[in-house]
C-alpha cells in the first residue's frame, strides 16, 4: 500500500484506540515480523486502566511496547504479551460449560426444537427472568 494509505490508516487505528478499553491485535505477515498497529504514542494516548492483548507477541508483536511471555504495564496500559494464548484456556472447563449449556437447552426445547418452558422444572423456575411481559426477577 502507498505510504499516504498507510498514514491514514495509522491515524484512525491510533483515534479509535484512544477510545477504547480494550484492543486485541492479531495481525501477521508470513515471514515477515507482525506490522506495528499500535504505536507507543497510541498507548499514551490510551485511557489508563486500558487493555491491549497482543496476540502477534510470538513474532515481534503488534505492538513495540509488548514483551514475549509477560504481562506488563506501560502508561498505565495493561499489555499482554503471552504467546499461544489459547492454551492456556482451559479445555475441561471449555467442555463442562458447553455441556452445562446443552443439558440447560434440553430442559426448555421440546423434541420437535421448539420453546417449552416447563415452569415446574426447578432450574427453569430459578432462571425464568420473565414471561408474557411480565418481569419476574429484578
Amino acid at each position: 500500500m502507498p505510504a499516504a494509505w498507510m498514514q491514514r490508516q495509522a491515524q484512525l487505528v491510533h483515534e479509535r484506540a484512544k477510545q477504547s478499553d480494550i484492543i486485541i491485535t492479531t495481525a501477521l505477515i508470513p515471514g515477515r515480523p507482525a506490522p506495528i498497529l499500535i504505536s507507543e504514542d497510541t498507548v499514551k494516548a490510551m485511557k489508563a486502566g486500558s487493555v491491549i492483548v497482543d496476540m502477534a507477541v510470538e513474532q515481534g508483536g503488534n505492538c513495540p511496547l509488548s514483551e514475549l511471555g509477560k504481562t506488563v504495564i506501560k502508561h498505565g496500559v495493561t499489555i499482554i504479551g503471552e504467546p499461544n494464548l489459547p492454551a492456556l484456556c482451559g479445555a475441561d472447563a471449555s467442555a463442562l460449560y458447553s455441556r452445562n449449556v446443552l443439558d440447560f437447552l434440553k430442559l426448555i426445547i421440546n423434541k420437535d426444537s421448539a420453546l417449552a418452558i416447563d415452569r415446574s422444572d426447578e432450574i427453569v423456575a430459578a432462571t425464568l427472568m420473565c414471561t408474557a411481559g411480565e418481569v419476574l426477577r429484578k
